[in-house]
């Protein structure tokens, strides 16, 4: 009697309190789930068979299938950039996870959010050079946030919920979890824990009291105060405060690459983009202004490339979310630590009585109508102008698409020509400066925006490294349009060695190239050639108004510069290609 009432009781018991058991792969997929992630970017293989038998079953974010691990990491990248949200990544061990390295890295200098899985083989052959063993570990800490090895199936819950939130708070960049086999076929029942537990790991988002009032006393006194506007507004999303600040005092603005769009390109306070190919109206308002507030850029060597001569007359003012950018490369009068949005919402709490400055918009008027960005057509009808082209797509498009570009002189002439309006529109390569990263970056910004207009620009040269992704585009009905800047050459390489190197073009002209056009349309994407000045705009009203993936072959001359141009080393005034 005694011995069935306690297997009863003890019956009634496991009823309740049995723990439910799930593979490490399983509770990847759960922990992906409670993340909202959407997509998944990847390519399998052996050491994450496991991990893509659970995906089989449909439970879980969408899975995208690249055709290349480099691919998928730039997809992720496009995908960050565009929604805020980290873009996800899984590749197998060894090369899958190793091509997937330019993605990380490239993340890493632009500050996106990426979790990358990264396969490993099973926990007893690590360290002994098992099949497609890669220490990606240490190939990963410099360009890394974080990076974890999953050694016990207990942890699964609370590294994916720790590398999430690293990946996408304060600077944000990628975090690396590498996945031995065997952890996605063990088994546990530890809990999804929402909790965060990083002690070591503390974000600093709100400024100083002290700080602000010494940059409002510094707004106070100046008499040519500029906003260098960064990558940080953008991410902040602080584009509409930036825009309201400014105007409400009169101060014009220029910006870094990443931080186009942070205010209109139709503002009358907007100068353009500084640095080497930047304008002549921001580079000279650089070098003149008496207080530079910088907003969340990092003071490149493309923005300064001689940081002692950089705004030789101005209190410098700092703000950025990472300590470590403060008197980094530039001296810094006031760094505030601190998220942008947060530090113009203070400044526009406050009761500033500020100087009309009209003078110094005068005088800045004067720089942007002196020397606007500009180009000569030519008589040779072969050859479009790029500029021309990427003027009248921001026609066509109305400002309002998202941009993705690969890395060259077109990227230049898109910084320079296409009309930004805000926050996430600049899809591009800037610290690493990554040929090849258009056409998948743009793939992945367009699954993050299905519904709105998307178009990639990319070279002759970067499209060759990747163009294996325009697979995608009718397998998931991606109304994406690629306009090929066709040079024949590596034009910004050859633009180097005409000026620095006595027209010594060694090995950047492409002697034979594949038929573009004939490629496209093996993929099942129309194709639209542009050969023929005359027909430019008549073309791209065509092209743009297809409805589908289309590539616009565009030829250009292989002699044509990005002008202007600040040479290496020299001061931003120092421009050279002035029209």
């Amino acid at each position: 009697m005694s011995h069935a009432t306690n297997t009863t009781d003890y019956e009634q018991t496991a009823d309740t309190t049995t723990p439910t058991f799930k593979t490490g792969s399983e509770l990847l997929v759960d922990a992906l789930i409670e993340e909202n992630v959407e997509y998944i970017f990847g390519y399998p293989g052996g050491a994450v068979l496991p991990l893509y038998d659970t995906f089989y079953d449909g439970h879980g974010p969408r899975h995208v299938l690249y055709r290349h691990e480099q691919g998928a990491t730039h997809a992720a990248e496009g995908y960050a950039r565009v929604s805020g949200k980290p873009g996800v990544v899984v590749v197998t061990s060894g090369p899958g996870a190793t091509n997937a390295i330019t993605g990380i890295a490239d993340a890493y200098s632009d500050s996106l959010p990426l979790v990358v899985f990264t396969g490993q083989v099973a926990s007893p052959g690590i360290g002994k050079d098992a099949f497609q063993e890669a220490d990606i570990l240490s190939m990963t800490t410099p360009i890394t946030k974080h990076n974890y090895q999953v050694r016990d199936v207990n942890d699964i819950p609370r590294i994916i919920k720790e590398a999430f939130h690293v990946a996408n708070s304060g600077r944000k960049g990628p975090v690396v979890i590498d996945f031995p086999k065997d952890m996605g076929t063990l088994t546990t029942a530890t809990p999804y824990d929402s909790t965060v537990h990083t002690p070591g790991y503390q974000v600093t988002t709100t400024p100083l009291s002290e700080d602000v009032v010494q940059l409002r006393d510094a707004l106070q006194q100046a008499q040519k105060p500029l906003v260098l506007a960064g990558a940080g507004v953008n991410f902040s999303q602080a584009n509409d405060l930036l825009h309201t600040f400014v105007t409400r005092h009169n101060i014009p603005v220029a910006t870094s690459l990443h931080g186009l769009g942070a205010i209109p390109y139709d503002s009358p306070l907007f100068l353009g983009m500084g640095g080497m190919h930047g304008s002549y109206a921001s580079n000279m308002a650089l070098t003149e202004c008496d207080l530079l507030i910088n907003l969340g850029s990092r003071f490149d060597d493309r923005l300064a490339s001689k940081p002692d001569a950089f705004a030789p007359n101005a209190k410098i003012v700092h703000v950025d979310i990472d300590p470590s950018e403060i008197n980094k490369i530039v001296r810094t009068d006031i760094g505030i630590v601190a998220d942008v949005k947060e530090v113009l919402e203070q400044l526009l709490s406050q009761d500033l009585s500020l100087d009309d400055h009209q003078a110094w918009l005068d005088e800045v008027t004067d720089f942007k109508t002196k020397h606007p960005f500009s180009y000569r057509e030519t008589d040779d009808v072969a050859f479009s102008k790029p500029q021309r082209a990427i003027e009248y797509i921001g026609k066509l498009t109305n400002g309002d698409a998202y941009v993705a570009t690969d890395v060259g002189q077109h990227q230049m002439w898109v910084a320079q020509f296409y009309p930004f309006k805000t926050h996430g529109q600049l899809i591009t390569s800037g610290g690493l400066g990554t040929m090849g990263f258009g056409i998948p970056a743009a793939i992945g910004a367009k699954f993050a925006k299905p519904n709105d207009t998307v178009v990639v620009f990319v070279g002759d040269g970067g499209f060759q490294m990747t163009n294996q992704e325009m697979a995608l585009l009718n397998e998931y009905e991606l109304d994406i349009k690629i306009v090929l800047i066709n040079n024949g050459t590596l034009g910004m390489v050859k633009q180097w060695q005409d000026k620095f190197f006595d027209k010594r073009f060694s090995h950047s002209v492409f002697n034979k190239q594949p038929n573009f056009v004939k490629m496209s349309e093996a993929y099942g994407v129309k194709s639209f050639l542009i050969d023929n000045a005359d027909n430019l705009e008549k073309t791209l009203d065509e092209a743009f108004s297809y409805k589908g993936p289309a590539l616009i072959d565009v030829r250009i001359s292989p002699t044509e510069p990005v002008l202007p141009m600040v040479p290496s080393g020299k001061a931003n005034h120092e421009m050279e290609g002035l029209e």
